[in-house]
């Protein structure tokens, strides 16, 4: 069995205001600062094999901390990126909750395609695909992956055995841990949307350690 811990990056001045998507130099204020540093003391006691992050400056720098107190890297993989919203990237949220796909994106989200960009079923594939890549490099061990809101969303939707139509139930806060166990058998949800005391993880991770 293989835990994979996601990790919603620290907050940032675009959070909820604007689709930043691959855009470069979107990086951590002080609020998600605060958050990385906290994700190490989190974190501390559980068990952990390997850190991945996004390619993004925002989730590398939220990983960053944790990577210095465990004497780890971290290995960046792109299937982890943010969704790519192709035209709509960095335009502000209050400006596309006036169009159509917009609608169509929170309505029915698994017929949405960002014009130039990818669909969010694409998007899903490639984070499942992803997650089953590291299952395999990491059949006995816990993985921290730092990654974006819907792409942990869409993870989560299909671990959980949901359809990718309610991706907007879930919600992924900034800094926030989910957990998900991966093995032969049925795929399971650990925890959602965390963003306090993560005691319990330790106990697995010394079993899935063992």
């Amino acid at each position: 069995m293989t835990t994979l811990v996601l990790v919603r990056h620290g907050h940032t001045d675009t959070a909820g205001k604007r689709l930043t998507g691959w855009t470069p130099g979107v990086r951590l204020n002080a609020l998600g600062r605060e958050q990385a540093t906290r994700l190490a003391e989190r974190l501390d006691g559980v068990r952990i094999d390997a850190i991945v992050s996004s390619p993004l400056e925002r989730c590398r720098e939220t990983a960053a901390p944790l990577a210095k107190a465990r004497g780890m890297s971290v290995r960046i993989r792109r299937p982890w990126i943010e969704v790519d919203y192709g035209d709509w990237t960095g335009r502000p949220i209050s400006q596309l909750r006036r169009t159509k796909l917009w609608r169509t994106v929170m309505a029915a989200p698994s017929n949405a395609r960002f014009p130039g960009g990818e669909s969010l079923l694409e998007v899903q594939t490639r984070a499942v695909g992803a997650a089953i890549a590291l299952a395999g490099e990491h059949p006995r061990g816990t993985v921290v992956v730092v990654s974006h809101a819907d792409v942990i969303r869409l993870l989560v939707a299909h671990v959980s055995g949901a359809n990718a139509d309610d991706l907007h139930r879930l919600s992924v806060d900034t800094g926030s841990i989910s957990a998900v166990s991966l093995s032969s058998g049925v795929p399971r949800l650990l925890a959602f949307n965390d963003t306090g005391d993560l005691a319990f993880l330790r106990s697995r991770g010394r079993k899935v350690g063992g």
